[in-house]
C-alpha cells in the first residue's frame, strides 16, 4: 500500500475544505462576526457552517 498515493487522492478534498473555511471567514467578517472563530468552525463542520453563516443576520455594532 502506497501511503503517498492515498494522501494524493484525498488532497483535493483538503484544498476544497480549506478554501471553504477561508471563504466563510471572510463572510463572517462581512457580517461583523469573528473570522477566526468561523474559520475554525468551518474546518470542523464545512458546508453546514456556511449554511448557518448565510442564515444568521448581520451583527449590529451599536445599540442606538
Amino acid at each position: 500500500m502506497d501511503h503517498f498515493s492515498t494522501f494524493a487522492n484525498g488532497a483535493p478534498w483538503f484544498v476544497g475544505w480549506g478554501t471553504l473555511a477561508l471563504i466563510n471567514a471572510a463572510l463572517a467578517q462581512g457580517k461583523n462576526r469573528s473570522g477566526l472563530l468561523w474559520f475554525l468552525l468551518s474546518l470542523l463542520f464545512g458546508p453546514f457552517a456556511t449554511l448557518l453563516l448565510v442564515l444568521l443576520p448581520k451583527v449590529r455594532n451599536t445599540l442606538f
